[in-house]
């Protein structure tokens, strides 16, 4: 049997946070964030996903003018934009990869959130992408500026009082 994990607890939980401390991210987090998104699956193992990690901040604020929400990039301690190229559901993959990021840094008490790309032209051109691949999101991570005590409520408290919609309006049975 496998070891017992509470998926369902950082799924219900995990919120995403706009206003980041100042608290740079260890290399080691950073490193399991980046992994969480290299382990994801993908259809048939292509795998077309590439991280870009912003260590130069003049890079970073031209990028952070392609997406919807600017403020979120340049406050934040971490940033990863992801690119994808060629066939099949390449933006499905994406969405893989980036929902394991968001997962493995709530697991580290480390928010996030996705921002998706206005601009993907000039995000292209920044980010030097190839022919045939595009920027799809670019997420950004840092410890919350106000922290979340993730077992203060249970995985239903936490679904409860989550701003979703119910479950009777989106299951349909067949």
């Amino acid at each position: 049997m496998l070891p017992s994990v509470d998926t369902y607890l950082a799924i219900a939980s995990r919120r995403d946070v706009k206003k980041y401390a100042s608290q740079p991210l260890p290399e080691d987090v950073r490193q399991r964030i980046l992994d969480a998104g290299r382990l994801s699956g993908s259809g048939s193992n292509r795998q077309p996903w590439a991280f870009h990690v912003f260590d130069d901040r003049a890079l970073l604020e031209q990028v952070a003018e392609c997406v919807y929400a600017p403020a979120n990039l340049l406050t934040a301690a971490f940033v990863v934009a992801v690119s994808v190229g060629g066939k099949g559901p390449t933006s499905f993959d994406a969405g893989r990869a980036t929902q394991n990021m968001l997962l493995v840094a709530w697991n580290d008490g480390v928010a996030g959130t996705p921002n998706g790309v206005r601009d993907r032209d000039r995000a292209a051109e920044l980010l030097r992408l190839e022919e045939g691949r595009h920027a799809v999101i670019v997420l950004s991570f840092g410890y919350p500026a106000r922290p979340r005590d993730l077992e203060a409520r249970s995985a239903d408290e936490w679904s409860a009082r989550a701003d979703r919609k119910p479950l009777d309006e989106l299951v349909r049975r067949t």
